[in-house]
């Protein structure tokens, strides 16, 4: 009996693999900031009431819901059936990372925003109803400024809390699809976690925050760089211990297609260099530059576009 292997593709007849492309590391990325913002307005805010601190601090949490709306847009351009979007929130399931996702993405919105709220001032809250045209509303905005003021240290743990899941999901969210060796490990949910927090400082430093905050913000920065730093050596050295697909997994990293721009965008320019800058800052008490988090900023989605990218190589 003679065996014929023939080797062929037919787009019209074989199935083929849906390939991620620029929509899913631009969701994650995005997701990865609004978890970072969550969390360090959270933080650099404790201890202190909902209306102290600088303006732009205070209205951080307001940008969260708009930051992770976009990525969902980017998100559900990705989908093939954008029509039955709506079926993931229709049930919970305890086994589905991407379940798991679906409902953080909601509570995200009511925290965050709820949190925002806590921080504006009368003056700033009606100032903003009469830009958006919107009036007094029946004093319900206000109401709810009131009570979110008073309930600011359970809205903080909300926030934490949230934003370090929707950190982790981001991450998991790759690390669950054992089928790709550059995406089984799970270091990826740590990895994307810290990146997210060093990405949320990196926005929060780009608005004149005051000295205090700044400081806070870049020490955070700084230590989530470190580890950050520590995590990629790690799961280098996981992949290149592992079975025979998990080494050819991190040859794309030490010596293959992806050798250059990873070490070059993701761990020199969007690590090595900006935790440098920012050592310096905080050292001899340097005035502080927009390249620095900009650079942090690209290296964070340097990181989750190169990962996605090699994972289906």
């Amino acid at each position: 009996m003679n065996e014929v292997v023939i080797q062929r593709f037919t787009a019209h007849v074989d199935a083929g693999h849906h390939v991620w492309e620029w929509m899913v590391p631009v969701y994650l990325f995005l997701g990865g900031i609004t978890a970072g913002v969550m969390v360090l307005s959270a933080l650099v805010g404790w201890g202190r009431s909902a209306d102290q601190g600088s303006r732009w601090l205070r209205w951080a949490p307001l940008a969260a819901p708009i930051i992770i709306s976009v990525g969902m847009g980017c998100l559900f351009l990705d989908l093939s059936n954008k029509l039955r979007v709506y079926r993931f929130f229709l049930s919970f399931q305890p086994l589905s990372p991407m379940s798991w996702g679906t409902w953080v993405l909601v509570g995200v919105y009511p925290a965050s925003l709820a949190l925002g709220l806590a921080g504006l001032t009368r003056t700033e809250l009606t100032t903003l109803l009469e830009r958006l045209s919107m009036g007094t509303l029946g004093g319900f905005p206000e109401r709810a400024r009131a009570w979110a003021a008073a309930t600011v240290g359970p809205l903080r743990w909300a926030n934490l809390g949230l934003g370090v899941v929707l950190g982790v999901y981001t991450g998991v969210l790759l690390s669950t699809l054992g089928a790709r060796a550059l995406w089984s490990s799970a270091l990826l949910g740590p990895l994307f976690l810290a990146s997210g927090l060093s990405a949320g400082a990196a926005f929060m430093m780009l608005f004149p925050v005051n000295h205090r905050e700044h400081s806070l913000l870049l020490r955070w920065d700084i230590g989530a760089i470190v580890v950050e730093l520590v995590l990629i050596g790690l799961y280098l050295v996981g992949l290149s211990s592992g079975g025979q697909g998990a080494r050819a997994a991190a040859q794309l990293f030490l010596g293959g297609d992806f050798t250059a721009p990873f070490w070059a965008l993701v761990v020199f320019l969007g690590l090595a260099v900006p935790l440098l800058m920012e050592s310096a800052e905080l050292r001899r008490g340097l005035r502080p530059v927009a390249i620095t988090s900009v650079l942090v900023l690209a290296g964070s989605l340097s990181l989750r576009w190169i990962l996605v990218l090699a994972g289906q190589a």
